[in-house]
């Protein structure tokens, strides 16, 4: 908690004039760094511009003025057309493991090597004014600054995608985003022109099943897994090739939220998952990750009962074991958020000697989008010269000119081959990056699709009946919320269709909360597979039992016990929780006189924003507090969120007696730190269907 504050205002100290209209000037004294133009002349007035007397026009001769002006003009660039909100950290990567057996990539054969790396986490659908929680896929990309240049390694947090092929990508996502005739609705794809584009083509479902599961809705960046989607090759000093899809695993656990706290908290806080990010980072409670590898041949695969080059599709763990090789460790927020957060580009086309690509159609087509994306939003071919996009490793080529060029070549000779300057880089046919010499088959070419990406609705009912029943019932209830947004009545029969090739089921507790008759089941193109189930697809069934990366709140007001408040403070931190305070007020004088900061007042820090609560209060102030929608919220919230509560006899007798809260186990009283502190460590699903409708 914060106390001993200290109201003293810096701004006192710093050489403050006022000019003639009581424009404050605070002036440079001593050491103090002059403001200057960018052309390095110093300003002497940045309050006032130039005018023809006090009461005068403005002169256009004011350069300060144009400058700052046209500066200030021009500061924003081109959004992303997709993962356009971003939060991102820097970090290192350490290899654990080396895979010198199958790969020549320095950074994937030196172990204990540091490799330094910055990522960045986002939403697919929204745009970059939008919020951190709408049900959406997340972009985990992560540049390697290796000592061979580059590697990129652009991932999602889903193992899939919607399509097969990159011809699709601009279908896709035009469906998504704001219907073009009205803009709205934003981050969302609870509207008719998604579910009118997916529902026509069945390739989609996968990756729709994952993105009405709680998958889509996580709790914090630091506890979602990544996913490389595709299968990349890896190529070792013989020049053998052995697949490998690449996995994150967040050593915190997945977690998610509630789609009820999720529309919640995107009103009291859009920032909520950068927020967590930055103040995880300035805790020293550094978010990290496990890389894993799914290794396999090409003889392996031809017996999948699917094709890997589909993006649409997973290879279960079950099938090929994620071997751990390494860690991701986020230690240092940026600098800077536009020159490193939002100039940062990413391309699946930036690999190390060592790392080569697959003929996944939808990877294909990634490789060159992904560059013309940069091209337009940086405007400029020099890109790779922004800091945080260029290497750290020695770098040289014979590229010139172009707008924005920040290199100055010494030398007459920019071309290859030639004579004219003997100390101009030249190729390496030892350490240069090398295609894998793949046999081609005799297929002839053409605009085809390979039979063995047909199977569409396998893998989606693997999916769900590997979930845990709480899991199935917050899918039906995604689709049944989605749906019930769609106001074309053949879209939602159509999805119906779908689903009833999925898990007839699903179907019928979908269609029950629509109110409607079951439509006969879609065509499939391929016969449906009863696979394997697979648990780690679920998150509720595998989430870890730990408070480390969780959030407490702590409910305070005039003449609380600060005894006991240390006393919940130090428990939860011991175990790795973070821990807030909250108050009716932003300061509040405690029992024994100590004056303390709130870090957020109850009407603007909903419980939502944690993961357990307590309740610490006098009963005059718990009288005043009963009264106030907010505190009466923030207690029921928590309940209604299956969230582990701590309460005082105040508490109880003048709040939660107001409310439907029932004591069940996680329901506890102060005395009783020790469970609560067990409780927290997870939500009690079984209290869910008594609180929430569900499908």
């Amino acid at each position: 908690m914060k106390k001993n504050l200290d109201h003293n205002d810096p701004a006192k100290n710093m050489n403050t004039k006022r000019g003639n209209g009581g424009e404050p000037h605070q002036r440079a004294e001593g050491d103090t760094q002059v403001l200057t133009t960018q052309q390095g002349v110093p300003i002497s007035d940045n309050q006032n511009s130039l005018k023809a007397g006090d009461r005068g026009p403005t002169l256009l001769e004011d350069f300060a003025l144009r400058e700052k002006i046209t500066h200030f003009d021009h500061e924003r660039i081109p959004e992303r057309v997709v993962h356009a909100r971003g939060s991102a950290a820097h970090g290192y990567f350490e290899l654990t493991e080396s895979l010198a057996e199958y790969t020549t990539a320095n950074i994937l054969t030196e172990t204990g090597k540091q490799t330094p790396v910055f990522t960045r986490f986002s939403t697919v659908a929204g745009n970059k004014g939008s919020k951190d929680t709408p049900r959406d896929v997340r972009g985990f990309s992560t540049k390697f600054y290796t000592d061979e240049g580059n590697w990129d390694l652009v991932a999602n947090n889903m193992p899939i995608f919607f399509i097969q092929d990159a011809i699709k990508f601009p279908d896709l996502i035009h469906a998504v985003k704001p219907e073009p005739d009205r803009g709205f609705p934003q981050a969302a794809s609870a509207h008719d022109t998604f579910w009118d584009f997916v529902s026509l083509t069945p390739e989609t479902m996968h990756n729709v099943i994952w993105l009405m599961s709680d998958r889509a809705l996580p709790r914090s960046f630091s506890m979602m897994e990544g996913f490389s989607i595709h299968s990349f090759r890896l190529i070792n000093k013989e020049g053998k090739s052995t697949f490998v899809r690449f996995h994150w695993k967040p050593v915190a656990g997945v977690q998610s939220l509630i789609w009820d706290e999720a529309v919640k908290i995107s009103g009291a806080d859009p920032d909520y998952n950068r927020r967590d990010l930055f103040e995880a980072i300035e805790a020293g409670d550094y978010p990290e990750w496990q890389l894993g590898v799914q290794l396999f041949t090409e003889e392996e695969a031809d017996k999948f009962p699917f094709d890997h080059l589909d993006a649409t599709k997973l290879i279960p763990e079950e099938t090929v074991p994620v071997k751990i090789i390494g860690k991701l460790v986020l230690n240092r927020y940026p600098d800077n958020f536009f020159a490193e957060t939002e100039q940062v580009a990413f391309c699946p086309s930036h690999v190390p000697p060592g790392i080569d690509f697959s003929n996944d159609p939808l990877l294909q087509g990634r490789l060159f989008s992904y560059l013309d994306t940069q091209l337009s939003r940086l405007g400029s071919p020099n890109f790779a010269q922004i800091p945080i996009n260029a290497p750290k490793c020695p770098f040289a080529n014979n590229q010139k000119d172009g707008h924005m060029q920040m290199r100055v070549p010494k030398t007459r000779a920019l071309y290859d081959p030639q004579s004219l300057d003997p100390e101009r880089p030249r190729e390496s046919e030892e350490k240069g990056f090398k295609s894998f010499d793949e046999q081609l088959d005799d297929g002839v070419k053409g605009r085809v699709r390979a039979e063995s990406f047909a199977d569409h609705y396998s893998q989606p009912r693997m999916f769900y009946r590997s979930q845990t029943p709480a899991e199935q019932a917050h899918i039906a209830t995604a689709y049944t919320f989605e749906l019930s947004k769609v106001d074309t009545p053949h879209v939602r029969t159509r999805m119906l269709g779908h689903l009833r090739q999925i898990d007839e089921e699903l179907a019928s507790r979908v269609a029950k909360a629509l109110g409607m008759e079951l439509p006969e089941p879609a065509n499939a193109a391929a016969p449906v597979q009863d696979l394997a189930l697979s648990e780690p697809l679920q998150t509720i069934g595998r989430t870890p039992k730990t408070l480390q990366g969780r959030m407490i709140g702590i409910l305070v007001a005039e003449g609380s016990k600060h005894s006991e408040i240390k006393k919940f403070e130090e428990a939860a931190m011991k175990e790795g929780a973070r821990v807030k305070i909250v108050a009716p007020n932003k300061e509040v004088a405690l029992d024994d006189g100590t004056r303390i900061q709130a870090d957020e007042r109850v009407s603007g820090g909903p419980s939502v924003f944690f993961d357990a609560v307590v309740s610490i209060i006098m009963p005059d102030q718990a009288k005043k507090m009963a009264k106030d929608s907010a505190t009466l919220d923030w207690f029921n919230d928590a309940y209604v969120h299956c969230k582990a509560i701590a309460y005082c006899g105040a508490t109880d007798e003048f709040i939660l007696s107001k409310l439907p809260v029932k004591k069940d186990a996680f329901v506890t009283p102060l005395a009783e730190l020790d469970s609560f502190i067990d409780n927290a460590k997870q939500r009690l699903w079984e209290r869910e269907p008594k609180v929430r409708d569900l499908a």
